[in-house]
């Protein structure tokens, strides 16, 4: 236990650790409140810190914004002496958890989860204490249960639990297909909760259920049971679903500060508090003023929104590269300015749009680019590219812009 933890009173550690979660259920909270401060208080008798732990399935190579709600609060732990474990879901990927959706997920193949697991390993740490922080992958633990194993997790559970969660619950009044592997995603959930002798897991709030059935086989196999602690959901850039890569309404923690800054712009006034209450350092007075300066009119949202841009960059790389992030968008987007510091591409000879674009790595691939391309969101010095056969050739200097926001500096070159 470190001395700053000693130094506040369990009570304190509660009141910091309890702040922004949300159970849905009254009983629930108060549970999960009371064991916190009695796990708390055994661990300070005992001279040992939490482990405390989240999952994250790599099913895409990016960390976004909605990971960094329970990535920040997992922070906040290490903060306080505790052990964090940042566990990704190498195995449970394979299925995907089907606790948010009204569809089964499509199923990854355990090479694409693997070569995702080692981006999210580098990302994580932009947020959390690389050395306060163990690193675990549930295929070391899931992949070895045989199918014995998996009846004994699942005679803990019924049918009728399963078909009582709103998504599986809607799908069978409609009479559209629950597939049996969904069912297995709780199952793998919980048993994560055994394997790593959890005191707390921390998940979103459609969650409740897998972390609750954690509870259930950690009393199975004697262990104490885990406090579950669940928060709020991120809304997307679109302001209604969910941010994930998969629907494209995601800021990703890596990407560049002027992408952060114009995606976050792009948000609608109404996803503004979601954003404020989650992703942001400030406290709840100053966001209750500035959403009552917006609800009176003193406040334009657009500044606000500036606000929250200049935030988000700030937290992942710094003051400098916030306060550049917001003046090339005031020139690119309100005064209509191509930007001063724009990167280079120096062509030799006539080449493919798509190719220029893929290479810059602007998009992870060509079919990505060439999507662009239809969808009329590239031009070549202020005209629309129509083709995705469209070259551009050396002569003079040129300005590629993908998006509203990735510009390009093409120049003639000679071959070395």
């Amino acid at each position: 236990m470190t001395e700053s933890t000693i130094k506040l009173t369990i009570e304190e550690q509660s009141a910091i650790l309890m702040h922004g979660a949300q159970f849905g259920d009254g009983q629930i909270e108060e549970t999960m409140r009371q064991g916190l401060c009695e796990r708390l208080t055994e661990a300070r008798m005992a001279g040992r810190p939490l482990r405390v732990y989240c999952g994250y399935d790599p099913t895409a190579p990016d960390i976004h914004l909605g990971h960094t709600v329970t990535m920040r609060k997992l922070r906040q732990f290490q903060d306080l002496g505790h052990h964090v474990i940042f566990l990704i879901g190498t195995f449970t990927g394979l299925v995907g958890d089907p606790s948010d959706k009204d569809r089964a997920r499509p199923q990854r193949t355990a090479e694409a989860l693997g070569e995702n697991a080692r981006t999210y390993t580098q990302q994580a740490f932009r947020i959390l204490d690389r050395e306060k922080t163990e690193v675990r992958y549930n295929a070391d633990w899931l992949a070895r249960l045989t199918f014995e194993d998996v009846i004994g997790l699942a005679s803990h559970f019924t049918v009728q639990q399963f078909l009582a969660r709103d998504n599986f619950s809607e799908r069978h009044r409609k009479g559209d297909p629950i597939w049996l592997h969904e069912f297995y995603y709780a199952l793998m959930q919980a048993y994560d909760a055994v394997a790593l002798r959890a005191d707390v897991q921390l998940g979103a709030t459609e969650q409740l259920f897998n972390l609750l059935a954690g509870r259930r086989l950690q009393e199975a196999h004697g262990h104490t049971p885990q406090i579950c602690l669940t928060f709020p959901i991120l809304v997307g850039t679109d302001g209604v679903l969910r941010m994930s890569k998969s629907t494209g309404n995601y800021v990703g923690i890596d990407e560049p500060p002027d992408i952060k800054y114009g995606k976050t712009m792009s948000i609608p006034d109404s996803a503004m508090r979601n954003w404020f209450e989650l992703v942001t350092r400030w406290k709840p007075d100053q966001i209750e003023s500035l959403l009552t300066g917006v609800a009176d009119g003193r406040v334009h949202p657009m500044e606000v929104k500036k606000r929250l841009a200049w935030e988000i960059v700030s937290i992942f790389d710094g003051d400098e590269a916030a306060n550049l992030a917001a003046e090339r968008f005031a020139r690119v987007h309100q005064r209509r300015e191509t930007p001063r510091d724009m990167p280079t591409y120096v062509l030799t000879v006539p080449t493919n749009v798509v190719e220029i674009i893929q290479a810059v790595g602007f998009t992870q691939s060509k079919s990505e680019a060439r999507r662009l391309v239809q969808q009329g969101a590239v031009k070549l010095d202020g005209e629309s590219v129509e083709t995705v056969e469209a070259q551009a050739i050396p002569g003079g200097e040129q300005v590629l812009q993908v998006g509203k926001r990735r510009f390009l500096r093409l120049v003639a070159g000679v071959e070395p």
